[in-house]
Formats: structure tokens, C-alpha cells, sequence
């Protein structure tokens, strides 16, 4: 059972991929775990370079460069320090924040990527960030359109951070009964080469202070509906001056369900049904 080979840190051998939205997000998620993933593929949604509003588009692309190249030698230094060697990396390159942009693009390179592996790990669904929920979505509708011809990969999803009531929560889930967590609690030595880890990622600092280093959290994914809001009562990314919040971005995987006719394969209301929070 490969959530409690997670939670007691045993060798993994089955084809395993890892989905995330950013340089970094594999170390907070899954870094302690990556080492015993001994078949995996890691894929990069984005390169972790926002776009700048306002900025001339050749002056914002030679930033983003470099802020792209920053970012991917920091993720060097990162695998390097956990002792993680994924045997395929696949950078999709979307830029940070847009990538719900670009679902129908993302789930089609996901359907062939995620083809013949048996697990696949990713964000959980939270409205923290804009392309961890992409992460989220694109998993499901890949795998939801694998179904039609194959048997598609079960879903493992790991927390980031999410907003209740009483403020922000980084590294765990929200809570739902229904649904066993499973909890790798790290070793010194692991809590150690993991602190370091996320100590490469120096343009991250002051966020990733808040993450905790001596749990890794797993469940299995829900059947969501990505049309509703998430199950967090409030979105972290709706209190950021960023090009897009949790309202827009449920009209953007809408739109893109619809195109690619993922929709009725994920089974999410029709287009003429009322839609839960838009």
C-alpha cells in the first residue's frame, strides 16, 4: 500500500509521477519521500517566474529568464541536498500564475505523461495558490480521460498551505473525516537534509519559513468538483494583488473543461447547471 510505504518511509519500485506547480513544491510536499520513489517522474508546471503587469514584454521576459534560471538552479542544488534522483524531469515551462491558462494544453501533455504509472502524487485542492488548484485539476482530468482507454493512475495528494478561519495553515490538510491522513514523521537525519533542501531555494526564503520539517503529509485524492470552490471557506490567493483569484480561476478551468470535454469524463455539472460559488 504505497500510503503507508509513505508514512514509514519504505522503498517504492512501481512507476510513480510527481505533478507539482513550482521549483520547490516537490521539496515541501514529497522531499523526504523522493529518495525511496525509485521509478519516478517529476513534472514542473511552471518555471516559478510570475510575469510583471505593466512591464514591457521584452524587459519582463529577459526578468523572467532569469528569475526561470534562478529558480531551476536552486531545484538542482535542492534534489541534490535530499539525495533524490527522479529518473525523468519534465518542465512544462508556464509562466508562474497563469498556468490555468493553459489547462487544456497541460492535460493533454499529462495524459501522456501520466500513461502506464501507477501513482501519481500532487497538490491537493485548496485555493492556497492558483496553479497548485491547475496541479490539482490537471491531474484529475488527465486521469479521468486515461479511464476511457486504460486503467488511469490513483491520485495521492499532499498539502500545501490553505486560509481558515483562523488564518493561514502551512503543510496540512484541511480536516475531512472521511478520509484517512497518513503522516510520515521524519528522522533527524531526514529533518535535517530536508531543512537544507529548502534552504537552496533562497528567492523562497521568506515564505518557506512557514513549512514545517518533520512531517510529510499524505491522503488519497477526493472526487472533486473543481467548479465549486474549494473546501477551505476563504482562498490565500484572493488577499494577493495577483492577475487572477479563486472566482476567475473557476471560470478558467470551467472554460477549459468545456473545450476539452473533460467535463461529463469528471462528471462536473453541465454547462446549463447552476455552478456552486460562481
Amino acid at each position: 500500500m504505497i500510503l503507508r510505504d509513505l508514512a514509514q518511509g519504505r522503498t517504492i519500485d512501481v512507476p510513480v509521477v510527481l505533478v507539482v506547480a513550482h521549483p520547490d513544491d516537490e521539496t515541501l510536499g514529497v522531499g523526504a519521500r523522493m529518495p525511496h520513489l525509485c521509478d519516478l517522474t517529476l513534472i514542473h508546471l511552471t518555471d516559478g517566474a510570475p510575469r510583471t503587469p505593466g512591464l514591457p514584454e521584452v524587459e519582463d521576459e529577459a526578468r523572467r529568464g532569469a528569475m526561470a534560471a534562478e529558480r531551476a538552479r536552486e531545484l538542482d542544488a535542492a534534489l541534490n541536498a535530499l539525495g533524490a534522483a527522479p529518473q525523468r524531469r519534465i518542465a512544462y515551462g508556464y509562466s508562474d500564475q497563469h498556468s490555468i491558462m493553459h489547462l487544456r494544453e497541460i492535460v493533454a501533455r499529462l495524459r501522456d505523461d501520466l500513461a502506464g504509472t501507477a501513482f501519481v502524487l500532487t497538490h491537493a485542492y485548496e485555493h492556497g495558490h492558483p496553479d497548485h488548484d491547475t496541479a490539482a485539476l490537471a491531474v484529475h482530468a488527465a486521469c479521468a480521460l486515461l479511464a476511457g482507454s486504460r486503467a488511469p493512475p490513483s491520485v495521492i495528494e499532499f498539502p500545501s498551505y490553505h486560509l481558515r478561519r483562523d488564518g493561514a495553515h502551512f503543510g496540512a490538510f484541511w480536516p475531512d473525516r472521511r478520509r484517512r491522513e497518513w503522516i510520515a514523521t521524519l528522522d533527524v537525519r531526514e529533518r535535517e537534509r530536508k531543512a537544507r533542501a529548502l534552504a537552496c531555494f533562497a528567492s523562497q526564503r521568506g515564505m518557506l519559513r512557514n513549512f514545517p520539517v518533520d512531517t510529510e503529509r499524505f491522503r488519497r485524492a477526493p472526487a472533486y468538483d473543481f467548479f465549486a470552490p474549494a473546501p477551505p471557506p476563504a482562498a490565500w490567493y484572493d488577499q494577493r494583488q495577483w492577475p487572477i483569484d479563486s472566482r476567475g480561476w473557476r471560470e478558467s478551468a470551467r472554460r477549459g473543461l468545456m473545450q476539452m470535454g473533460a467535463a461529463a469524463a469528471l462528471a462536473l455539472p453541465s454547462p446549463q447547471s447552476p455552478v456552486p460559488g460562481l
